[in-house]
């Protein structure tokens, strides 16, 4: 033990040195304080200058959306800046205005709902977070959003009526959701859960035997747990084991019976899907083969629930794609028929995809098909002329589809109603729109043929008896540019032969006699067939000597296109002919300057023997014969005969023994065989330095190289194609992956070394030629832009997959270029926001791309309708130049001149002047104004 003294004294140097600590921190602090004050001033500084920048940004998101409303990323990054800044009120706005244009995903609408579960406290507020969760449940189905709202009404079960609204919204989850396979076990948990939550306040204290009521709540509760388990496990679920073996040890009196079988039965269904939702844990978004496999498989099943539950699943990732919309709702419409289910997945599917026709199509149908009022289509239809359509005759069929339902609603038996003077004026408006709307901003008439004001005409004669009005809608048909159809003739006289009278089907046909110039002998048969039925004897006469008159100029028209059509060929017979004979001169000519180069050798050089001579005398024979063969062979001079080549009539030709296309002598073109080791590379570029090099580091990966032989023309240039032989089969198949590879800035085409006069179903071309609505048409781009500027300037509107700019042989830009997207809505979103856009001050046109089909009938030589052949053949191959004069009759040019558009509906004569004489046979003087037409359209 220590003694006192020692005690105090350890007791006082502890209190100093505890003093000198806290002195000594004391000092530390001050000095931190002191640092303190400068960080904290430059950290304000730092912060000021952020929340400026930032301020900056969310004005200029916000004015962004007040030109462009539907810009959905910037309704995205606008939100994420305004939750980072704490601007509630500012966030809540926002959000509001997004939900109102478009369907929320689950992770907005979840971020959404804490937020404002978090803001609200009381319960006077609680029904506002009940509205918002009502909303977010309609835009898709989320297992998440579900659970989300189900736990946040467990809070409210104080409230009278609240334990009944928990289980009301429950019951309302596991309908939804509660199929799903991977997640609907959550939702069945905790159902469970809150039940047992009350069986626990229900259960008596210990040693205290409940009342006869007490007893009677406690069995109904257990048997709602009794039947939570027997439901879900009738429900083929993932972990389905694990539920059944909770519910044994949970139940008292075992599993009945009946339980065990449908469990059984449910765990066999689980077991056929569990290979495709192997399938969806293993692919990579947005699944859609792999959701379209399970659909199918679905579909084939024949269950509604899991069919729409597999829906609603794929289109929660899928939900872009209108080909799943359309597959969906066709079958509610067809299937389920449930109308509160179709109406509201036919509203989603056009707020996910405006831009589909076909959906809000069908949406109209659907509508009327379930019986909703009459303001509620029309509100519908409104939408769908505001929703941005990619083409123009997308219009014309949204239109069609109204009219159609308003025609439906019309009681024809009563002279005059409501109805049918609304459907007047929407025909009369649908005529107006399609003028000024869809032409002014598609630069082309959706209706080219007039349906809409066909359908009109007949309504009018059919129901209305009101062939006047007949007559005048087709009347301005007809000075529409459709007067030089037979078809469209021959429609007015059906529609005259059953509704009008003989005088005007006679008129009708006489005019189609003397106006169609595509098929006049159709409309020269109906009116002979005609006469024969009605007419008299003379009517007969008339008409047999006005079809002989229009039937002998159409065929003397005829024969001067196929004269003018056979010079042109023979021209360029003519000219290839000696086009091959002055190659052939020139080839001889080299072939003798040879033979005297030979000739002047020093005697020394015809000593060599074979072991020390050069490549090309190592063959044998006379030398001159191998150049001569190689010159007509590969048509350059100074290029060596390969290693074993002996010239004869048995021998093959060097290019045959490397299993290579020959040459021909007469053509620049390779004379093609077919070649199962070979492929033909083509579309490269002209400016390739050391093509066989480059190809061959290509190509070695797919296989062992025999031999690459790249085509150059007479002057040593590389002409953009060659030939590579592999020495195995195997290869070929792995060389033609490579099909579209990019090489040095263009897309290098690799294809079977077949020939195509012997195989026609290799001439294909290397585009899709039908509408690729994921990908857009920019012209009118400046000649300078860049790959990466195009790419950069369209990234901004979507996910850029390839920019491919259109260029001449030369590689000199053409100001065109083609842009693929992720999906069709980025595609048609783009087209949307650059269209008209000025790039460097050229003002640029930007549309969905649909490449022209290439074909063959255009070429000379062609099988195809004398009459077609006149706009392109009858000036050759190449067209007619802008400055050349055509040589052809005067009365030819009008027969095929393009009808021009009449306005405020001017007779159809008015139309056809300038195109076909008269009744008279005799051709209208031309004005200056008419010849200067006449050269601008040629």
């Amino acid at each position: 033990m220590a003694a006192p003294g020692n005690a105090e004294q350890t007791q006082l140097q502890d209190m100093e040195e505890d003093e000198a600590g806290v002195e000594e921190r004391e000092m530390e602090s001050d000095e931190e304080e002191g640092m303190g004050v400068e960080n904290s001033d430059d950290e304000e500084d730092e912060s000021s200058e952020d929340e400026k920048e930032n301020e900056a940004e969310i004005q200029r998101l916000e004015e962004q959306l007040s030109i462009n409303a539907f810009d959905y990323n910037c309704h995205v990054d606008l939100i994420k800046l305004l939750k980072h800044e704490g601007e509630l009120f500012r966030l809540r706005k926002a959000r509001q205005k997004m939900s109102e244009l478009f369907p929320l995903t689950e992770e907005i609408w979840l971020d959404w709902l804490k937020d404002e579960i978090r803001l609200t406290e009381e319960d006077a507020n609680r029904e506002k977070v009940y509205e918002l969760f009502e909303r977010a449940v309609k835009d898709y189905i989320c297992p998440e959003i579900w659970l989300e709202y189900a736990q946040y009404s467990i809070g409210g079960m104080g409230s009278p009526g609240g334990i009944d609204k928990v289980r009301s919204i429950f019951e309302r989850a596991v309908t939804a959701v509660g199929l799903h396979m991977t997640k609907g076990q959550t939702l069945w948990e905790a159902y469970r859960e809150f039940e047992n939550a009350l069986l626990s306040t229900l259960q008596p204290p210990p040693g205290r035997i409940p009342s006869h009521e007490e007893q009677e709540l406690l069995n109904n509760q257990l048997e709602r747990i009794h039947t939570l388990f027997r439901r879900q496990l009738a429900v083929p679920l993932m972990e389905m084991e694990t539920t059944y073996a909770e519910y044994e040890e949970w139940s008292e009196n075992g599993v009945p019976e009946t339980v065990v079988h449908q469990y059984k039965k449910a765990l066999q269904q689980m077991q056929k899907c569990k290979s495709y939702e192997e399938a969806l844990l293993v692919a990579e978004p947005p699944k859609l083969a792999e959701y379209q496999a399970y659909i199918e498989f679905e579909l084939k099943e024949g269950d509604p629930p899991r069919i729409q539950i597999t829906f609603e699943r794929a289109l929660a990732e899928n939900c872009l794609v209108p080909d799943m919309w359309t597959k969906y709702t066709t079958y509610l419409d067809r299937q389920l028929k449930i109308k509160d289910l179709v109406l509201s997945t036919h509203e989603r599917a056009v707020r996910n995809c405006p831009w589909t026709m076909s959906l809000w199509k069908s949406y109209l149908l659907a509508l009327e098909r379930h019986g909703s009022d009459h303001h509620t289509v029309s509100d519908v239809f409104e939408k769908a002329l505001n929703a941005g359509f990619i083409q123009a005759t997308d219009y014309v069929e949204i239109w069609q589809a109204y009219l159609d339902y308003l025609r439906r609603r019309v009681d024809f038996s009563k002279e005059s109603s409501k109805e049918l003077e609304e459907l007047r004026a929407a025909f009369s408006r649908s005529l107006d729109y399609m003028k000024q709307d869809v032409e002014e901003r598609f630069g082309e008439s959706g209706d080219p043929s007039c349906v809409i004001m066909q359908i009109w005409a007949r309504i009018e004669a059919r129901h209305c008896k009101n062939m006047q009005k007949a007559r005048e809608l087709w009347d301005s048909i007809m000075t529409k540019g459709n007067a030089k159809y037979a078809n469209m003739w021959l429609e007015y006289y059906n529609l005259e032969r059953a509704y009008g009278d003989t005088a005007h089907c006679r008129k009708a046909l006489h005019r189609a006699v003397q106006c169609s110039s595509d098929y006049p002998e159709h409309a020269c048969e109906v009116l002979l067939t005609f006469e024969r039925v009605e007419g008299t004897l003379e009517d007969w006469d008339t008409a047999v000597q006005k079809t002989e008159t229009r039937l002998n100029r159409v065929n003397e028209q005829r024969a001067k296109v196929e004269a003018h059509v056979r010079q042109e060929e023979e021209r360029v017979e003519q000219r290839r002919k000696a086009k091959a004979d002055k190659k052939s001169q020139k080839k001889v000519q080299k072939g003798r300057a040879g033979e005297k180069r030979k000739a002047g050798r020093d005697d020394d050089q015809d000593e060599w023997n074979k072991d020390s001579a050069p490549k090309r005398q190592r063959a044998g024979g006379d030398n001159s014969a191998t150049d001569e063969f190689m010159e007509t062979e590969t048509e350059l001079l100074g290029r060596n005969a390969p290693p074993g080549y002996k010239p004869g009539g048995g021998t093959k030709k060097p290019q045959q023994e490397a299993g290579l296309p020959p040459r021909n002598q007469n053509d620049e073109k390779p004379e093609l065989r077919d070649d199962t080791s070979s492929v033909f590379i083509s579309n490269l570029a002209y400016t390739m330095e050391e093509p066989e090099a480059k190809l061959k580091a290509l190509f070695e990966t797919c296989g062992p190289i025999k031999q690459i032989r790249p085509v150059f023309s007479n002057k040593g240039s590389f002409k953009g194609y060659c030939y590579l032989q592999f020495e195995s089969l195997v290869s070929v198949s792995e060389a033609l992956k490579l099909d579209r590879r990019e090489v040095e800035g263009r897309p290098m085409f690799v294809s079977p070394c077949v020939d195509k006069s012997k195989n026609p179903d290799f001439k294909v071309f290397k585009y899709n030629t039908s509408l690729e609505k994921h990908k857009i048409f920019i012209s009118g781009l400046p000649f300078s832009i860049t790959k990466e500027q195009l790419e950069e300037m369209c990234k901004n509107h979507g996910s850029v997959r390839e920019v491919r700019l259109v260029t001449y042989r030369s590689g000199k830009p053409k100001g065109l270029a083609y842009v693929e997207f992720a999906d069709e809505a980025q595609a048609s979103q783009a087209v949307l926001k650059l269209d008209g856009m000025d790039v460097e001050g050229c003002k640029i046109s930007v549309a969905i791309s649909n490449p022209p089909r290439r074909s063959m009938m255009d070429k000379p030589g062609s099988s195809r309708p004398a009459a077609d052949m006149m706009s392109r053949q009858v000036y050759g191959a190449r067209g007619k130049g802008r400055t050349q004069l055509s040589l052809l009759p005067r009365s030819l040019h009008r027969q095929t001149a393009p009808v021009g558009k009449v306005e405020n509906g001017t007779a159809a004569e008015r139309a056809t002047a300038s195109t076909a004489p008269n009744a008279a046979g005799e051709s209208r003087s031309l004005s200056n104004a008419d010849f200067a037409k006449m050269l601008l359209n040629k």
